[in-house]
């Protein structure tokens, strides 16, 4: 278990309180060369030394290891030579082997072989001695094989872990990317699936939603360099720069002949992560989208507020973009969008469309907001409403004029108004109120339902149409006398369970799955009848 590079063997380490770089270079192991490029790209991701000059190939796994075990005064494991039994990985709690970096390796008698990154944390050794009533021996790993074990134990392996498995997946397999699928064929076997999402994610093949369903392709597992690989690839320069220095980005890409993507890129437990969602070239009108027809004469209305509200992937984008195609069809306006990523890309029909994206031509949406009435706008569109001076400038603009659209995340049509309210002040949630009451045009709700025949997703859609009735609930701060009230559904007010039930009647959805998306399941079964 403790096995030494025959290899070779470095010079002793003088003192155990020398610096890991240091005693590198004074072992021979390493130049000053390669320590220097080692720390500058150490400033550019978030890993420990050894694990990068390992990446980098200034250095090999077992001369590291031994480094590494004469530092800490603890014999090390290399854990690519060694197979772990699922019993003695069950001994302790993943949570607790994620928070402390620790996994169990063999059990002897009453003593329990525990690798660590951190082998003098005498508080985690002490407690777990307490919790599972064995005497640890702590031995000590780097950072990415402990990474790279952990990452396969989340993936849920319930076999055991094989050394050769946890190889594979490690940081310092430079040929993993080589030998994993080219982001190319990922993106072109996505687009064949008719999948919503894929995610690339270290400890994970490649995966898609599928009917809101994740499903994984047969390939291997892929390491963190993988994924740091595809981002590399997908990413500009100046995007990679900003997505080191705010561990997030959101970007929307072209790739010729296969399509058009929106990407969010993320860091979690120290690796790159990739969400990559579909957007489709062409917009579609409310008819290819299953979207009611009256929403276009909101749409062509001179001015005012409209709201486009679900939660995280039902639509919403590309509903608000149907919407701006109708207006750039029909009318003879200027419409600025503000948007994070720019998605659809508008083409100039009867209206001038001016597409800007933040971060890249504005630094925020506020910002963008602060001089958009100097730039002669009909049509505002806002991605997405986040901040108070975002929503305090669109009110503004619906009620001096100005066509104002925009999404939020919100379970239905009347949330987006306590949310709206609630990011103000006491002393300015009445003005607000009474602004939202005089531009509102529309609150319009939606949620994406799999259908009954398999066949990928239908919507089910909500209207809050604003009108004297209407804007008194919201001048008023009564907005859920809408519901009990309007239960049933008027002119002005058509709730999600009512498109629920006339999508089941129709057959689409499968009772169940309706009742399961219901905002009021007792009505729904009510109104629905007797499951079919």
């Amino acid at each position: 278990m403790t096995e030494t590079s025959e290899k070779h063997t470095p010079k002793d380490v003088s003192s155990s309180k020398e610096r890991l770089g240091e005693a590198l270079v004074n072992s021979g192991l390493i130049s000053n060369d390669q320590l220097q490029k080692a720390l500058k790209r150490r400033t550019q991701v978030d890993l420990p030394l050894g694990s990068i000059l390992i990446e980098m190939g200034f250095l090999r796994t077992n001369d590291l290891l031994v480094i590494l075990s004469r530092k800490f005064g603890v014999p090390f494991v290399n854990l690519f030579t060694v197979d772990i039994a699922q019993e003695v990985v069950d001994l302790i709690p993943l949570e607790k082997m994620l928070r402390y970096k620790i996994l169990p390796v063999s059990v002897d008698g009453n003593t329990l072989t525990l690798a660590m990154i951190s082998p003098q944390d005498f508080v985690t050794i002490s407690d777990l001695e307490f919790t599972i009533g064995k005497t640890i021996k702590p031995v000590i790993v780097p950072f990415f094989m402990m990474e790279a074990a952990l990452n396969l134990i989340s993936a849920d392996f319930r076999d055991g872990l094989k050394g050769t498995d946890i190889e594979k997946l490690a940081l310092s397999d430079k040929k993993e990317a080589q030998d994993s699928p080219r982001i190319e064929s990922l993106l072109s076997q996505f687009i064949k699936t008719g999948a919503s999402d894929m995610l690339l994610t270290p400890g994970a093949p490649p995966s898609i939603k599928l009917r809101s369903e994740l499903q994984r392709f047969s390939t291997s597992f892929l390491s963190p360099f993988d994924c740091e690989y595809y981002a590399k690839e997908l990413l500009a320069q100046e995007q990679w720069e900003l997505f080191l220095a705010k561990n997030e980005i959101d970007v929307a890409i072209t790739y010729p002949n296969i399509g058009r993507f929106r990407m969010n890129f993320y860091r979690q437990r120290n690796s790159v992560s990739i969400s990559i969602r579909h957007v489709t070239d062409k917009i579609g009108t409310l008819e290819e989208l299953g979207l009611p027809a009256w929403l276009k004469g909101f749409a062509l209305k001179p001015q005012g507020l409209i709201l486009v509200s679900g939660p995280a992937g039902s639509g919403k984008s590309t509903t608000l973009n149907a919407i701006v195609d109708i207006i750039n069809s029909n009318r003879k306006c200027n419409i600025i969008t503000l948007e994070d990523p720019v998605e659809y890309l508008h083409a100039h029909k009867k209206s001038n469309v001016n597409q800007r994206e933040v971060g890249r031509d504005t630094p925020s949406f506020a910002q963008g907001l602060r001089g958009i009435f100097r730039q002669a706008p009909d049509v505002i569109v806002i991605g997405e409403l986040r901040d108070m001076e975002s929503f305090e400038i669109a009110l503004r603009a619906a009620r001096t004029g100005h066509l104002v659209l925009s999404t939020m995340n919100a379970a239905d049509s009347t949330a987006v108004f306590r949310i709206i309210i609630n990011m103000f002040p006491a002393h300015q949630q009445n003005l607000v109120q009474m602004m939202l009451a005089d531009s509102l045009l529309l609150s319009f709700a939606q949620r994406l339902i799999p259908r009954r025949d398999g066949k990928g997703v239908v919507v089910a859609t909500e209207k809050f149409a604003n009108s004297y009735r209407m804007s008194t609930f919201i001048r008023e701060g009564k907005l859920h006398q809408v519901r009990s009230q309007m239960e049933s559904g008027t002119e002005e007010f058509s709730p999600l369970d009512q498109s629920l039930v006339s999508l089941y009647k129709k057959g689409i959805l499968d009772y169940d799955v309706a009742l399961t998306y219901a905002t009021n399941p007792l009505l729904f079964s009510e109104v629905a009848g007797a499951k079919a």
